[in-house]
């Protein structure tokens, strides 16, 4: 294999620093900008390589020791290495590189990270693995390898004395997912079996036990099929296969900015595409004149609508947006989009264009499809005026946004 050393210039979204050699750009997992490195070429392609370092030649200052074990291995993780105000810094300047680069916007309005108030020990939902011997674990990097583990320093400690109370031997596992309310204390363990086969369990601990089957309905074995969770003042039911913020702490900034951006005085109509259970409905409701949620999926729609019951001027729509918006009534003063990760699709940004709201809230969970939907709106005649990043998933490459677009 051959051997290159190179200084490392930035960090790309995924994680993986940069260096170039001979004019070839490549990607080096775990090195920090400004380091000198010794790397093994592990993959040559036409345009890039990608390399494993041998050696730190030159540390950058930023340089820590990772606490977990784990780390380099597993997959969970790509930014232990590095100091906790350092990741905020780089997080920062990949979503500035991906609003120039892909978005075509010169000078992006990109404010500083807001940070999580804890670093690690914040996820309250974690999904493990079954390796072949029946271990609990995460996936390898860039593999489909298990890795057991015993310990996930971010995973809330809650989570991880429940995962450390698990007898789960024999059961005929395909995934295993932890879910907790940090603020109200509910736990659930979500288990999903061959053949959708229900477990025998039995429990000493509070905590609700429910089987997913395939098809994504929940059995409760024990207990209940949906936890609570508490964000900013209001409690959402969460059913097992709804999603939800994974930071509850982070997931109440986002909301109060949402909330300070939509700017309502009580007369207005609000659409949320892509709803989900209800976050920013439900925020929003109390200074809205109508709201609108569409959300796809049967579980989130359904935790919507009994979230969102005390709220009369609040509408459930279930679908997809491409489906639904092209047959609302509008116009609608604000609307707010948290799409999954692939971003939206034109036709969805067609549809909610046509609603011709005056304010558009972009929450993105990937810089690359936000940068892509911002030109978009741009182009179709919208200013971007702010992007403020959240630091939603800590030691990790993922990064959240929310943007605000005003209609030139």
């Amino acid at each position: 294999m051959t051997r290159i050393q190179l200084t490392l210039e930035q960090i790309a979204h995924g994680g993986e620093a940069i260096g170039r050699h001979e004019g070839k750009v490549i990607f080096v997992p775990f090195g920090i900008p400004g380091e000198q490195v010794e790397i093994e070429v592990a993959e040559d392609h036409r345009s890039y390589a990608r390399g494993r370092i041998l050696r730190v030649l030159r540390p950058a200052p930023e340089r820590v020791d990772p606490p977990c074990p784990h780390f380099g291995t597993c997959g969970g993780c790509h930014f232990q290495h590095i100091a906790y105000e350092a990741q905020l810094r780089l997080k920062e300047a990949v979503v500035r590189d991906a609003l120039r680069r892909i978005g075509k916007i010169e000078d992006p309005p990109v404010r500083p990270m807001i940070p999580s108030p804890d670093p690690f020990g914040y996820r309250n939902q974690v999904q493990f693995s079954v390796s072949a011997d029946g271990h609990l674990g995460f996936q390898a990097m860039r593999s489909h390898r298990v890795i057991p583990i015993t310990r996930c320093w971010i995973a809330h400690p809650m989570l991880q004395e429940l995962y450390e109370a698990l007898e789960i031997e024999g059961l005929p596992l395909r995934r295993l997912t932890l879910r907790c309310g940090v603020r109200t204390g509910d736990r659930m363990v979500i288990f999903e079996t061959e053949g959708d086969e229900p477990p025998l369990l039995e429990t000493d601990l509070r905590v609700s036990l429910v089987l997913l089957t395939q098809e994504e309905k929940a059995v409760p074995l024990i207990g209940l099929d949906y936890l609570t969770e508490e964000v900013d003042g209001f409690r959402f039911r969460i059913s097992a296969p709804s999603f939800f913020q994974t930071n509850t702490a982070v997931a109440e900034a986002l909301v109060r900015r949402v909330r300070e951006w939509a700017d309502l005085h009580g007369t207005e109509a609000v659409l949320d595409a892509y709803g989900g259970v209800g976050l920013f409905a439900a925020h929003l409701a109390p200074f809205a004149r109508r709201v609108v949620l569409i959300e796809a999926h049967p579980a989130a729609a359904a935790d919507a609508l009994h979230n969102l019951s005390s709220f009369p001027h609040v509408e459930i729509r279930m679908g997809t947006v491409e489906e639904v918006a092209p047959g609302l009534e509008g116009p609608f003063d604000v609307v707010v989009v948290d799409p999954p990760r692939t971003g939206c699709s034109p036709e969805a940004l067609e549809a909610l264009r046509a609603l011709r709201p005056a304010r558009w809230i972009y929450v993105s969970c990937d810089p690359a499809t936000l940068a892509r939907d911002a030109r978009r709106l741009i182009d179709a005649g919208y200013r971007l005026v702010e992007v403020q990043p959240f630091d939603m998933f800590p030691q990790t490459y993922h990064i959240e946004t929310v943007s605000l677009f005003v209609r030139s």
